[in-house]
């Protein structure tokens, strides 16, 4: 009976596993109250982090952006260039990019560039590179800066003090009296060291060194061994280590910044990144900010000039518009009329091309207001506040020469990219300096002076002996009783050089390619200043083209309306004569824009283009404790002793200050430009200048149309 009731039990076991299958199980714990609040069920969660940052005001009180369809009434802002870069300049401190480009970028670019600290230029980029320490973030070494790098000559204090308490077990036997009384079996012992040291690296690679050394022991040793039961032991020693060959003179230890024996020793290698190279990182660092002004400086003329573009668009479409219309209602009361002229067709033709033109007037407007909204966020503006930009000045319809020597001399001088290059190949010059250094022997000269103090205090009044109870460790030391000195040389020279040798040619090599990457430039910036010579008299010829184009088609329309009027030509002619007025009237006043344009892209291919805009970059103020130090500082050099380094001193590597301004010709629209009147126009042709309008006037009431 037990057999079967086993049997049919195992029966049931092996059904109850397959129906439920083979998933874990939870265990069960007694004291579970099921408040499982503090589990996570997840490792990862996308979560908000824990800033508080206030926004620009721009951003928090902006209004509802202006549409078609929005009834806000707006104010005419009148904006002149020269206020719109001032405004620009005061409200940059990311140097923002046009989105002109970027509006049809994928989304991850347009992150990349907003968000990316390193594709942005800001204001803060100069003092980031002044102030960075030169520490090492993973494996990548990030360089220094000018006070990072002159640190490594600064005079470094060092201490430490150590209290040790210690009851060691002796291998000596217990029972023996005689031994136990000159070595117990358990030694105590109080133990205590301290040191405190000042050392200093000079600008030759010399390193010296002042230290106090002190220590202090006492044990349970019988003192028929020592005559003190507790000794105090310091010492006062100044040493150097005074390299002769390989990390020697101020010229390596500027540029690599100084390296000591051990670290050679070690096969540690130094870093080339001395204050030489320091400050050459910095001054790159302002070739970049310097360029990112002057791109903002492009993007808000490019804004700016295309907003203007944009209203003289809007008015011509206005121009086809209102004739279309004044048509449009003359054949409808023909047509209404029954008289001749006014069949249905024509009256569907003459409506359909009102509303042609109508469509080009919506879309132009809403051109109008997006170019303004792309002139706010260059400018650092919010994107609507009630205001509505409208540029004040005119393009010039002047012809402008370039003499092609003297610009094609000044871009190859003045242009940030080149200037950013050549300190770049001085680096490597430098570089290369040093690493020609270490294939010298490393041999350093080393000296060291002691004087040693022993007794049974630290410090009191007593002159006993140094071995007698009371005595006093300095008082012992004091009194020079007890000396030593010690001079040597120490060396480590690999057999071979070939690192050294390897680290050179590498060098030659990073020289060799730099050098030909400023030629590769210096021609690239020669064509690029080709094209833009090109365009502007492209520009020039299309606007005095179009210009007349434009007299052409007005003159068009007058006659082909006069003849329309007596039935001598049908409403074909006159709606395309209509039509091609107002494209010629678009037409020209893109290619003026296009025109001052592509003169002001001359100045930025040749390196002008801030002086062209009257931008002139400098230091700001720091603050008066700063020049306070400076001061002081300054005098203390003044009063102290000049060191000369001789021959190991650095060559030049700077011509001084890069001359800023604008000249007579760049004041009056082109540096080293010369300005001739306009091409001889035909006859009928009336001057550009009086033929250039004010930019169209939107009404005060929300309607730049007028409709």
């Amino acid at each position: 009976m037990n057999r079967r009731y086993r049997t049919f039990w195992s029966w049931v076991l092996i059904v109850t596993m397959i129906a439920t299958g083979c998933a874990p199980q939870q265990p069960f714990y007694c004291r579970e109250d099921g408040d499982l609040s503090h589990y996570l069920d997840v490792a990862t969660e996308i979560e908000y982090p824990d800033v508080e940052e206030p926004s620009l005001c721009e951003v928090q009180n902006t209004l509802p952006p202006l549409t078609l369809k929005n009834p806000e009434n707006y104010e005419i802002w009148e904006l002149p260039l020269s206020e719109v870069v001032h405004i620009t300049l005061c409200n940059s401190q990311v140097m923002r990019q046009s989105f002109v480009q970027r509006i049809a970028a994928p989304p991850d670019t347009i992150s990349r560039t907003l968000i990316t600290s390193g594709v942005v230029t800001t204001s803060y980029d100069p003092a980031l590179a002044e102030t960075v320490t030169g520490l090492s973030v993973g494996s990548v070494f990030q360089g220094s800066g000018p006070e990072a790098a002159l640190s490594e000559f600064d005079a470094q204090l060092d201490a430490n003090v150590f209290w040790e308490k210690s009851r060691q077990p002796q291998n000596r036997p217990d029972a023996d009296p005689v031994i136990g009384l000159l070595f117990p079996s358990i030694l105590a012992q109080d133990l205590g060291r301290g040191s405190l040291g000042v050392s200093k690296t000079t600008a030759v690679g010399t390193e010296f060194a002042f230290r106090n050394n002190t220590t202090y022991e006492s044990n349970n040793i019988p003192t028929t061994s020592r005559p003190l039961i507790s000794a105090w032991n310091t010492n006062l020693e100044a040493t150097f280590v005074h390299p002769l060959l390989q990390g020697s003179g101020a010229q390596y230890n500027r540029i690599a910044g100084p390296m000591s024996f051990d670290q050679y020793a070690a096969g540690l290698g130094n870093p080339i990144d001395g204050v030489m190279i320091a400050r050459i990182r910095t001054d790159q660092t302002l070739n970049d900010f310097e360029g990112g002004v002057r791109n903002l400086m492009r993007d808000v003329e490019d804004a700016y000039w295309e907003l203007y573009f944009t209203y003289r668009d809007l008015e011509a479409r206005k121009m086809g518009r209102d004739s279309a219309l004044e048509t449009w209602k003359k054949t409808n009361a023909l047509y209404l009329t029954g008289a001749r002229g006014g069949s249905a067709d024509r009256e569907a033709q003459a409506r359909s091309q009102y509303f042609l033109f109508r469509g080009q007037v919506e879309q132009a407007l809403t051109e109008v207001f997006h170019a303004e909204n792309r002139l706010r966020y260059i400018m650092g503006l919010s994107m609507s506040d009630g205001r509505l930009i409208r540029p004040s000045d005119e393009p010039t319809t002047a012809r402008v020469a370039f003499d092609w020597s003297g610009i094609h001399v000044e871009a190859l001088t003045r242009r940030v990219e080149i200037r950013k290059q050549k300190w770049e190949i001085k680096r490597r010059e430098l570089e290369l300096i040093a690493a020609r250094n270490l294939l010298l022997p490393r041999i350093d000269a080393v000296g060291q002076y002691r004087w040693l103090g022993l007794g049974d205090e630290l410090i009191n009044q007593s002159d006993a002996a140094f071995n007698a109870l009371g005595s006093s460790a300095w008082g012992v030391l004091t009194s020079g009783e007890f000396q030593e000195w010690q001079l040597g040389l120490q060396a480590s020279i690999p057999i071979g050089f070939r690192r050294e040798l390897s680290g050179v040619r590498h060098h030659e090599l990073l020289l060799a390619r730099d050098r030909a990457l400023l030629q590769d430039l210096e021609l690239e910036i020669s064509h690029q200043l080709g094209d833009s010579i090109r365009d502007v008299d492209l520009q020039y010829g299309l606007t005095q083209t179009n210009f007349n184009r434009r007299v052409a088609a007005e003159a068009e329309v007058s006659a082909v309306q006069a003849q329309y009027q007596f039935q001598q030509v049908t409403l074909d002619l006159l709606l395309d004569a209509q039509r091609r007025r107002a494209e010629a009237e678009s037409a020209y006043y893109r290619s003026l824009v296009d025109y001052n344009r592509a003169i002001m892209n001359v100045h930025y291919r040749k390196g002008s283009l801030l002086d062209y805009d009257g931008v002139y970059l400098a230091e700001g103020p720091w603050p008066g404790k700063a020049y306070f130090d400076a001061m002081r500082q300054a005098r203390k050099r003044d009063a102290g002793l000049y060191m000369d380094y001789g021959y190991t001193r650095p060559n030049v590597v700077s011509r001084g200050p890069v001359m800023q301004g604008c000249n007579e010709s760049c004041e009056t629209g082109a540096a080293d430009g010369v300005f001739e009147a306009p091409g001889p126009m035909p006859e009928e042709a009336v001057p550009m200048e009086e033929a250039l309008p004010a930019p169209g006037t939107p009404s005060r009431t929300g309607d730049p149309t007028g409709s």
